[in-house]
Order: structure tokens, then C-alpha cells, then sequence
């Protein structure tokens, strides 16, 4: 009972924090591009080239460094990890608020990506006090704090960067990173017990054993890197898509409102979705959001309104936002606990793997081709994404129904 009580009110704190991390760490995505074009007089195809590198290298960072924080995470506790995290963090958005190059940027980007992490490491911190049977619904609700955070963050931000300049943003950002931290002070940390006999600890060699093991587990993280070079490949153009379906008029904040409009979505959805995932199998649900999200993205390639843009980013919102509850609940069903929180880095890894490919990928696309096409290949890779998985749970159905001890 005093277990329920706890894990009830390191959720209740959890969402908080994450609610601050993911709005701060959206807060600027809406005037990244338009903060490189302030330092000089730069063409077009260089604030987007540079916009696509910043935005790009702090997930490369964080493609390295996640499945280390996460096996220190198992070691040494995850409370220590979360508190460093978001230190680390606020003090390297802090640090952007001076910078007068690109290259300061490019590298303050990089420190930001080391310290990323915060979302999927509280995301492991509470799914290891969660029962199998409720991990969609509990992970569904976590992920609302961030949906929250993101939704309000860039509109804030663009409100933020109009009225006060982009370096005064930045400092506003950190200070709200500083409460993140303040607030994990405030959780206990503790994991459910395991059966007898399960091991307490696993090397990385075990850990990766027990994933190449399940194709389906695999593809699930695989799938995570191609959900994620979808999304983020409209990401750091969409300020510039939005320049041009409504013009240059408090730009800052017209596309802080396009991201937010998918987070809206998402916010409706994410807890929904987990408990159909924990009724109905969250393979299944997963594949589902896969085909809906596809189709979806289809017809963004033929939006010339800004409004027929602010729809399609909505109807996005509610698919994508169940994406990462059922997934994670799927790791929580197959993981034995002692090893959940490498297991997530990897699969943080290839998410970030996926930031890092999405943005360099959309910002080429759309040079060469246009933001249309952006859409187009966007909608093709999620639809192969669903019928990959689909095609490996026919294959492996023992498998699909498989869940860990």
C-alpha cells in the first residue's frame, strides 16, 4: 500500500518535471532557424542548412551518450541521473542566450544533446515501479506532463521570442529546466520486486543478447528510429513552411503554433491510447498509429493554407501521441526490470538516431524538392514502417504474444 502511495505521487512529480523539460526544450525549436538568420545577412539555403546541422547535432549527442545514462541509471539510480540531466541541461540553454555565431550555437547544441535524456529516463524511473498490467495507462500519463510542456512551449516561446528577443527566451528557458531539478529532490526511488531467481544485474553483452534474440523486439526499436525520421523531418523547416503559407508577420509565434497544434492531439490521445494498448496488445495498437499517421501525413503535400497546415499537424497529434506510451509499455511487458533502463537507452538511441537523420533528410528533401515532397516521403516510410511490423508479427506470432518475467 505505502508502494501505491509512492509510485502515485512520483508520477504526480514526474509529470511536472516533464511537463517543464518538454516545454523548454520546445520552446525554442520554433526560432532556431530564425536566431541563426539574426547573427548576419545569410541566403535561404544557408539558414536552412545550418538550421538542419544545430538541430541535428544535439541528437547525435545524445545517440551516443543515452544507453550509457541509462546502464548508470540501472547501477546507481536513476533519481541521481535525472537530477544531473537536467542541471546539465539548463546550464547549456542558459550558455545559448550569449552566443553571436553559428559555431557557438552548433556547439552549445552538442552540450544540450549530452544531457538530453530526461523524458525516457523518468520514463524508466516510473515504469519500473509499474505493474505490467496498467503500463500503458500509467506511461500514457506520464507522457501527457510532456505533451503539455511541448504544446505550450513553443507557442510560449514564440510569444517569448516577440516580446523579449531570443536571448532573453533562452534564460527563461533554463530557469524553468532549474525547477525540473528542483522537483526530483522530492520523488523516492525504489523498483518492484522481481520473482526468485531473476537476476539483480545484466552486462551489456547479456543485454544485448536478450534483445537480438526477438526479431519483433528488434523491429520495434528499429521502428522507433523510422518514427522519428518521420516526425522530425518537418520539424526544422516548418518555421520556414509557415513563413510562406502565411507571410513574415509575427512568425515566431505563428509557428509556435503550428508544433502545437500536433502536441494538442497528442495530449487528447497519449493515455487513451495506453490502456487500449493494455486491453488489446500494444503491437497491435502501435501498427495501427503507424497506418493512421501515414495516411495522415499524405495530404500535408498539398496544403497552400496556413489553416488546412494547423489541421493536418492536430490529426498528427492524436496518432503520433500514442506511439511512445506503447512502446514503452511493450518494453516494460518484455524486460526483465534489472535491465529496463539500458534497454530504453538503446531504444532513446535510436529515436535520437532517427532526430538525427529526419532533420538532415527533410531540410535536403526540401531544397531540392520542395516542402511537398517532405510530406509525401514522410507518409511513405511510416506506411512501410506498419507493414514491416505487421509482416513480423504473422512471421513470429509465439513471439508477439511473448512477455518477459
Amino acid at each position: 500500500m505505502e508502494r501505491q502511495l509512492f509510485t502515485k505521487r512520483n508520477l504526480f512529480i514526474m509529470w511536472f518535471a516533464n511537463f517543464f523539460i518538454s516545454g523548454c526544450m520546445t520552446m525554442v525549436l520554433p526560432f532556431l532557424s530564425l536566431y541563426i538568420d539574426s547573427f548576419g545577412n545569410y541566403s535561404k539555403e544557408y539558414v536552412q542548412h545550418w538550421s538542419g546541422i544545430c538541430f541535428s547535432i544535439t541528437f547525435v549527442a545524445a545517440f551516443l551518450f543515452s544507453p550509457i545514462w541509462g546502464k548508470i541509471g540501472d547501477k546507481f539510480g536513476r533519481k541521481k541521473i535525472l537530477i544531473t540531466l537536467a542541471i546539465g541541461l539548463g546550464i547549456s540553454i542558459f550558455l545559448m542566450s550569449f552566443v553571436q555565431s553559428v559555431w557557438a550555437v552548433f556547439i552549445l547544441r552538442f552540450f544540450t544533446g549530452f544531457f538530453t535524456g530526461f523524458i525516457p529516463m523518468s520514463q524508466a524511473f516510473i515504469s519500473t515501479q509499474t505493474p505490467k498490467k496498467i503500463a500503458g495507462r500509467v506511461l500514457g500519463t506520464l507522457q501527457t506532463g510532456s505533451i503539455t510542456g511541448s504544446l505550450i512551449g513553443p507557442l510560449l516561446g514564440g510569444v517569448l521570442a516577440d516580446s523579449f528577443g531570443y536571448a532573453d527566451t533562452f534564460r527563461f528557458t533554463s530557469i524553468a529546466i532549474f525547477i525540473s531539478a528542483a522537483l526530483v529532490f522530492a520523488t523516492k526511488e525504489f523498483v518492484l520486486p522481481v520473482q526468485k531467481g531473476t537476476k539483480s544485474s545484466y552486462t551489456s553483452k547479456e543485454v544485448l543478447s536478450y534483445i537480438l534474440r526477438n526479431p519483433i523486439f528488434i523491429s520495434v526499436l528499429l521502428i522507433s528510429a523510422f518514427i522519428q525520421i518521420a516526425h522530425f523531418s518537418i520539424q526544422p523547416i516548418l518555421s520556414l513552411f509557415v513563413s510562406e503559407l502565411h507571410g513574415p508577420q509575427n512568425i515566431a509565434f505563428f509557428s509556435g503554433l503550428a508544433f502545437s497544434a500536433a502536441g494538442l492531439g497528442n495530449l487528447l490521445m497519449a493515455r487513451k491510447w495506453g490502456e487500449i494498448g493494455d486491453r488489446s496488445g500494444h503491437l497491435k495498437v502501435l501498427v495501427l498509429l503507424l497506418f493512421i499517421a501515414g495516411i495522415i501525413y499524405f495530404p500535408g503535400g498539398f496544403v497552400d493554407e496556413y489553416w488546412q497546415l494547423l489541421i493536418i499537424r492536430f490529426i498528427l497529434g492524436v496518432s503520433i501521441g500514442g506511439m511512445i506510451p506503447v512502446r514503452i509499455a511493450y518494453i516494460r511487458q518484455e524486460v526483465p526490470i534489472a535491465m529496463q533502463g539500458e534497454v530504453m537507452g538503446y531504444e532513446t538511441s535510436l529515436r535520437f538516431l532517427g532526430n538525427i537523420i529526419g532533420p538532415a533528410l527533410g531540410g535536403l528533401i526540401a531544397g531540392k524538392f520542395g516542402f511537398s515532397m517532405v510530406f509525401f516521403s514522410t507518409s511513405f516510410l511510416l506506411l512501410a514502417s506498419g507493414i514491416f511490423l505487421f509482416t513480423m508479427m504473422y512471421r513470429h506470432p509465439k513471439l508477439a504474444k511473448q512477455h518477459a518475467s
